[in-house]
């Protein structure tokens, strides 16, 4: 199975997951509550705000020729209208630091931190967040143009509103039907205003908008709940990609449905250290649908499996990207694929113990350790196809 010329591999990461000491964004007062729902904070995470170099050095070694990161908000405005120098010079760093070790940088500019200035004026809900985030963005792509093709505005924006304005295991923690609907209208105008701005700010680069699809399965008699679901947490985003670059999917598992809703997988079914189901082939049916739904060219910006056995990861990885060759066959036009995760790192409310990373990390001492599945995974980038185990 041979990929096109030019494909991105590579892995990811998000600011607030590894950077470590985050402090001024609604995430570190969320996870430091001991009255909201989570394993506890995340502290020095895996220290890339200072390590980046070494991690970048192994993503390199490995074969890899891309690397997803994000901008941490938070750290660019800590306060309204405040940007810092500092900051926007680091992730320029970071990105010509990428190109000088053959890695492209695909730059992410939300992963779901806001900062708790935003927060405190109403995050999502406040319509004028969407300004705001644009502004952060034109002053970021600005700083950084010259260094990076490839830029995802918010990464997710549905689980953002779903898990933050409806189910309450998010930030802000709400759970109202309205507010979420609220959320879900500032995060599309937010998105829309980001790629004008950076467009404007850096031109050339292509921008898009990095999505959590899921394959979809319904119990008999469930199919228009499933529908309306599907709408609600995927179709009204997708339609928001209209004059992008691209759409990023992000994969992990297939959704089934009943008549109350989403479910568990079948019992019997394999399923990974988060208790997902073991779907390998979802990835595939995620990309084909959505490029049907959208006509934009795909980058698969995640997709990876949670587990303490890294020859399952390999497995799972085998399986996911061989999902992708009917898609190129009925002719999607894939750009890449970036596994999830680069390194162990902090996993939002589960904490530290589920296992995504292609590098292990040792959260008390900070030593890396390369997985056979990210030496694995550099043999497929090299080849451009998938290679055996």
């Amino acid at each position: 199975m041979a990929f096109p010329a030019n494909f991105l591999w590579g892995a990811g990461t998000a600011a607030h997951q590894v950077e470590g000491d985050n402090r001024a964004n609604d995430w570190w007062e969320w996870e430091t509550d001991p009255n909201h729902p989570n394993a506890g904070p995340s502290g020095r995470a895996c220290e890339h705000w200072t390590r980046y170099e070494a991690d970048l050095d192994i993503l390199a070694g490995l074969g890899l020729n891309s690397y997803r990161f994000s901008v941490e908000w938070s750290r660019v405005e800590p306060a309204d209208g405040e940007f810092s120098e500092a900051a926007l010079d680091h992730y320029r760093g970071v990105c010509e630091a990428a190109r000088a070790r053959g890695l492209e940088p695909v730059v992410t500019f939300h992963h779901f931190t806001t900062p708790a200035w935003v927060a405190r004026l109403g995050g999502w809900c406040d319509r004028a967040t969407a300004d705001r985030f644009a502004r952060f963005c034109e002053t970021a792509a600005a700083h950084l143009n010259g260094t990076f093709q490839l830029a995802c505005t918010i990464n997710e924006p549905n689980v953002v509103a779903e898990f933050g304005y409806e189910l309450g295991i998010f930030p802000p923690g709400l759970r109202d039907r309205t507010r979420k609907e609220l959320a879900t209208k500032t995060l599309i105008a937010g998105h829309r205003q980001a790629v004008a701005a950076i467009r404007r700010a850096a031109p050339g680069v292509r921008v898009g908008l990095a999505l959590s699809i899921n394959e979809w399965a319904a119990l008999r008699g469930s199919e228009e709940r499933m529908l309306e679901l599907r709408r609600s947490m995927e179709d009204d985003f997708l339609e928001a990609t209209r004059g992008d670059d691209f759409v990023g999917v992000q994969n992990y598992t297939r959704l089934h449905v009943g008549p109350g809703g989403i479910q568990g997988p079948p019992p019997g079914s394999r399923t990974t250290q988060t208790g997902f189901e073991f779907r390998p082939e979802a990835l595939g049916a995620a990309v084909r649908r959505t490029a049907e739904v959208t006509g934009l060219p795909v980058l698969v910006t995640e997709n990876g499996i949670c587990t303490l056995d890294d020859a399952e990861r390999i497995e799972y990885t085998q399986g996911a990207l061989r999902s992708l060759e009917p898609c190129l066959a009925a002719g999607v036009k894939l750009l890449g694929y970036l596994h999830w995760s680069a390194l162990d790192s902090f996993e939002w409310v589960l904490g530290y113990w589920p296992k995504y990373g292609l590098i292990e990390v040792d959260h008390e001492t900070q030593v890396r350790t390369p997985r056979a599945s990210g030496r694995w995974l550099g043999r497929v980038a090299r080849a451009n196809s998938v290679v055996p185990a």
